[in-house]
Order: C-alpha cells, then structure tokens, then sequence
C-alpha cells in the first residue's frame, strides 16, 4: 500500500513538472517568433494553442493515474 502512495506522489509531480517545462517551451518560442516577426501572430497564435492542447494532454492523463495509484484503484 505504501508503494502504491509513493509511486502515485511520483507520477504526479513528473506530470505537472512535465507540464510546466513543455509550456514554458512551447509560449517562449511563441513569444520569440512574434518578436521576430510580428505579423503572424494569428498564425502562431492558433499553432501555440493546438501545440498547447497537446503538451496537456499527457500530463492528465499522468496526473489521472496517479490518482487511481493514490486510491488503490489500479497497482494492486
């Protein structure tokens, strides 16, 4: 049982800490390629936020597991 808690606690924090460094990333190129060139904000715009949806959605499904780990729903 114990295990379990630890190893649902690691999955978690490599989520979010996954979460953070891939949209720290993803909107610090996103700022970069406005400052250097300015009229395609909308494109990058829409690109940054497809990109954004995909950065996420690892981490949930990561952070939902490691729930389940937590409850002893899945690890025995």
């Amino acid at each position: 049982m114990d295990l379990n808690i630890l190893s649902g606690a690691i999955m978690i924090a490599f989520a979010a800490l996954g979460a953070a460094i891939g949209n720290s990333n993803l909107f610090g190129k996103y700022i970069e390629g406005i400052t250097r060139q300015p009229e395609a904000r909308g494109v990058l715009f829409g690109q940054s936020m497809i990109l954004f949806g995909l950065v996420e959605a690892l981490p949930i499904i990561g952070i939902a597991l490691g729930i389940l780990l937590l409850f002893g729903v899945i690890g025995g």
